[in-house]
């Protein structure tokens, strides 16, 4: 086996692992020699604790033959009785598995009188219960409370309860079945419970504890207000929802200082919901409180005394260590004017053009901005700053909707900043473009400056505070306010990019709040009871009916309080779709009249990925791409994306795809012979199609193979390149937030021989496939600007230094040192960082600039790019150059106002052809259908800052259109 000598029970080259938690520990190898052995079992690395023949402690060697060399021997040691099995070239077979373990959650306390647990026929079935959380397994017996006895229910458990949790199919069903017994059940909630089952001689063969969210819903969903409320004389009532508390106590302090003594004040339980409450006094108002909640913790396995912050808070200290009490509709808290604030004009949601943004990146490296306001909220209120005039030509041209990354409270921000670590900038510009000292300077402070993009959420209805002038209490609620007016009023409406999906922190972290107020109730737990992980945070359970309720008051807050016009959901596919439409509803119910908004005119979108412990409707209907079609919820379409850029996020950097150069303008890297890439780029050429009309999965066209088809019987990696049913289901982008921007994307895929200005083309040439497109375009900021991050893939946490923006277009932020979160790919990335060809010019930045205005003015001046319903696309968009015949790296598309039956929706315009020339060659094009018409190149594009687009031609039926050019050719009236 390797170890230095025999019997040492320190080597881990033998080690027994238990990772499905029955109770039986495993070792299988191939490595012994044929031969006769002896074993045992020593259990923390040495002899003090060791289990020989028969289970028996510091018994006699177990002897055993291996008959030939390479034969599999499996070891299996079960904890019920302590016996060693051996299996020789099969299975060792092992006695009854006695699963007992307090420390995990395996059973399922799904409503008041029922529990379900995946356990073997038991003689009898016992609930265990400590108000003092004393229950211990000592032997084959559990001991320090008291129990019930539980009823097996042959039938399962009920229809109601599997559409609740369908992944509990299969498990055994046990029930309370007294009255008397019943009503112990509240108070049995608020301490340690376990359940566990026993053979017919009495003996111990299962215990585990409970899981509770379905306990909790069933009992206590409350629908009522939580946090805190007004009066009409000004008197605030403040609510927790803590069903499983003993007690809970308010602690009320005067202000915000750590030196502060509380008064601290009872609380009054209301036995139906599980609320405390307090009422307080008018002159609270601007005060702070903490809530003091005595409970059981099963992450300790004890009772606790935590002091926590409110869910609902609605501002904060600062750094989140207390609630402030604030009314929200108090007029001190609103910026003048903020009642008569109107929104900028916006008929269908296929109107919207979105731009995502950070909020510390739009104004850090702004000259224009004063060096107190940069990187805040009130940047935005700054009119001359180089920002506000980059976004208030975008939206004069057509841009209708700024996305923020997270702006709610995050966990992982200093807010004090005095605090704070941030980068020397003439240091780190000191250094070449392709050296590692930038990243080797600022790794050791990411965690300590002022930059992350913020997917850690701490309070989801609270501005966060580093973007704030003074973190210190309610500032942020004005400053996010002025800002939300300032972009309206430059005719820019606001959408939140909102995190309900995970916490930073579960338990009994500091940064764990709803799990210090109900432990084990907010968030999703895998088999074991402990908390899933797939978001790569804390994942959160919406499905749970008072964490979708938090999800929606929130949403519901930050739409009426702060006048916010969208939400992009994170990891959307991770909340069940019921919930999602229950979003809808609460916004839907949002009138002018009553709320002072249109509901109905806030866009809702997000991340449909399918995966995780929810991939494919495991525990319910998930939100994903799939399924949210017909809803009017937008998702982000990849199958697009992955097309333009080739390649994926997680693999094939250097992977070409449409819009640089596959086949077409080959880059040696691209994996396939010509033939090979050649079918790539068709294939891809029909997802970028897809993509243009909608992503609907019943829009038909002729595929590479010469057959018609639907979008959704076109294959994207084993699913249907097309899913939607409505066009604004569809988000179009190539470039986001994660993963390389678009210009860094080129910058890896295009071919050697490729120069900046045939670069800068590529990059245009991605604005105007997602600018074209039907459905909502979506562009990350800097796109336009062709924006690096010197290659960082994932920038969250790699400082302002990798994520700056330029407004002033001196600079695109590429070459600034080898990227933080790609050192995999250093020894790709060196050489291009290095190369001084791959700079651009400030003449560069701005041919950018100018051909992102005018992809929205030419969007904005067509109701045809703009079509609102699945009816209108199937019926008005056409391809031409389809099929097996097709010039490759050409996508040509037809928008008619001229059909049958249908009304003329275009006063300008009878027709649109849009020719997408991804050749590194001029081309010509010509179609029976579009003889003998009057096509002429668009205005926009007969007076455009390119010079070579103006050169495209329609003469004699023929479309002539430069290499790497987007040609928009239109019919008038």
């Amino acid at each position: 086996m390797g170890a230095d000598g025999d019997w040492a029970p320190m080597c881990l080259r033998s080690w027994m692992q238990d990772p499905d938690g029955d109770g039986i520990y495993v070792f299988s190898t191939t490595s012994i020699p044929a031969g006769d052995y002896e074993v045992k079992v020593a259990l923390y690395e040495s002899w003090d604790v060791n289990y020989g023949d028969a289970g028996t402690p510091s018994g006699a060697n177990i002897p055993f033959s291996v008959p030939e060399d390479d034969i599999q021997v499996t070891f299996a040691f079960n904890t019920s009785d302590n016996k060693l099995s051996i299996g020789i070239g099969e299975p060792a077979v092992v006695g009854r598995v006695v699963r007992v373990n307090l420390a995990q959650a395996q059973a399922y306390w799904v409503t008041a009188d029922t529990i379900a647990w995946d356990i073997d026929d038991a003689a009898e079935y016992r609930l265990y219960y400590s108000p003092d959380a004393t229950l211990a397994v000592e032997g084959a017996e559990i001991v320090g409370g008291e129990y019930i006895r539980l009823a097996a229910e042959g039938l399962g458990l009920s229809d109601d309860v599997l559409a609740k949790f369908p992944h509990l199919a299969g498990l055994a069903a046990l029930h309370i079945e007294s009255e008397a017994e019943l009503a112990l059940v509240p108070q049995i909630l608020r301490g340690q419970f376990a359940v566990a089952a026993f053979d017919e001689d009495g003996m111990l063969i299962g215990g585990t504890s409970l899981q509770i969210p379905g306990v909790l819903d069933h009992l206590y969903t409350y629908d009522g207000d939580l946090g805190v409320t007004w009066d009409d004389e000004g008197i605030p009532t403040i609510r927790v929802w803590a069903p499983t508390a003993q007690n809970v106590r308010f602690y009320l302090y005067a202000d915000s200082d750590e030196n502060t003594q509380p008064t601290i004040l009872e609380m009054t339980r209301d036995d139906a919901t599980g609320v405390w409450s307090i009422t307080g006094e008018p002159d609270w108002i601007y005060q702070y409180y903490l809530y003091e909640v005595t409970v059981y913790a099963p992450s300790v396995g004890r009772v606790v005394q935590n002091l926590v912050t409110d869910p609902y808070s609605f501002s904060l200290s600062m750094n989140s260590t207390r609630t402030q009490i604030v009314d929200l509709n108090d007029p001190a808290l609103m910026p003048e004017g903020w009642l008569e604030n109107t929104k900028p004009l916006l008929n269908a949601p296929e109107d919207i053009v979105v731009y995502e943004l950070h909020i510390r990146d739009f104004s850090m490296s702004d000259p224009n901005v004063p060096a107190e306001l940069k990187g805040t909220f009130a940047a935005f209120t700054i009119p001359d700053s180089f920002g506000m005039q980059h976004l208030n030509a975008l939206a004069q041209a057509g841009l209708t909707h700024i996305h923020l990354l997270p702006s709610f409270d995050i966990a992982t921000i200093n807010e004090n900043p005095d605090e704070r670590v941030e980068p020397d900038f003439d240091l780190l510009a000191s250094f070449p473009p392709d050296s590692d000292q930038q990243t080797e300077l600022i790794n050791p402070i990411r965690d300590q400056d002022g930059f992350n993009w913020g997917y850690d959420p701490l309070h989801y209805t609270v501005p966060e505070g580093s973007y704030s002038t003074n973190p210190d209490g309610a500032q942020r609620v004005i400053e996010f306010r002025q800002m939300v007016m300032a972009l309206n009023q430059a005719g820019l409406r606001v959408v939140m990019d909102v995190v309900y999906n995970h916490t930073n922190a579960s338990g009994q972290n500091d940064r764990s709040v709803l799990d210090r107020i109900v432990p084990g109730y907010y968030h999703r737990l895998n088999a074991n009871g402990t908390v899933e992980t797939s978001t790569c945070c804390q994942n959160t359970a919406t499905e749970h009916n008072m964490m979708r309720k938090l999800m929606i008051d929130s949403i519901v807050t930050w739409a009426t309080a702060y006048q916010v016009d969208g939400f992009r959901f994170d990891l959307m596919g991770h909340h069940m779709l019921d919930d999602m439409l229950a979003v809808r509803e609460a916004l839907d119910a949002l009138t002018l009249e009553t709320n002072g908004v249109d509901g109905e005119s806030i866009y809702v979108y997000g991340e449909g990925w399918n995966f995780g412990e929810v991939a494919n409707n495991a525990r319910g209907v998930n939100a994903t791409q799939l399924n949210v079609a017909g809803t009017g919820i937008g998702s982000f379409n990849d199958r697009l994306r992955d097309a333009a850029r080739g390649g994926t996020p997680f693999e094939g950097q250097q992977h070409q795809g449409f819009i640089n150069g596959l086949y077409t303008n080959p880059n040696g890297v691209t994996p396939g012979d010509e033939n090979e890439q050649l079918t790539r780029l068709l294939r891809f050429s029909d997802w970028v199609r897809i993509g243009l009309a909608g992503n609907l999965a019943n829009y038909t066209f002729v595929n590479a193979d010469g057959e018609v088809v639907s979008g959704a019987e076109v294959d994207y990696n084993g699913s249907p390149a097309g899913y939607t049913l409505d066009p604004q289901e569809n988000i179009i982008y190539v470039a986001a937030h994660d993963n390389e921007t678009l210009w860094d994307a080129i910058q890896y895929k295009a071919p050697e021989s490729a120069d900046i200005e045939t670069r800068v083309r590529m990059n245009n040439l991605g604005l105007s496939i997602v600018g074209f497109s039907q459905g909502v375009p979506f562009f990350h900021a800097g796109d336009d600007m062709l924006r690096s991050k010197s290659l960082d893939r994932d920038s969250y946490n790699s400082s302002d230094w990798f994520n700056r923006l330029d407004f002033t277009y001196q600079t695109n932020n590429w070459g600034v040192g080898l990227p933080p979160s790609s050192r995999e790919n250093w020894d790709i990335i060196q050489p291009l960082l290095a190369n001084p060809d791959l700079q651009v010019t400030s003449e560069n930045i701005l041919d950018s600039v100018m051909h992102m205005r005018e992809v929205l003015q030419i969007r904005r001046s067509s109701p045809l790019f703009r079509l609102q319903t699945e009816a209108d696309v199937l019926d008005r968009l056409n391809f031409y150059n389809t099929g097996a015949d097709q010039i490759p790296g050409l996508i040509v598309m037809g928008l008619s106002d001229q059909v049958d039956g249908l009304p003329q929706i275009d006063p300008n315009y009878q027709m649109i052809v849009v020719v997408f020339n991804a050749r590194n060659e001029a081309v010509e094009f010509q179609h029976d259908a579009l003889m003998n018409m009057s096509f002429e190149l668009h205005p926009v594009q007969t007076t455009s800052n390119d010079p070579i687009v103006q050169t495209a031609t329609y003469e004699n039926g023929v479309f002539n259109v430069p290499a790497y050019t987007t040609a928009v050719f239109v019919v008038p009236r």
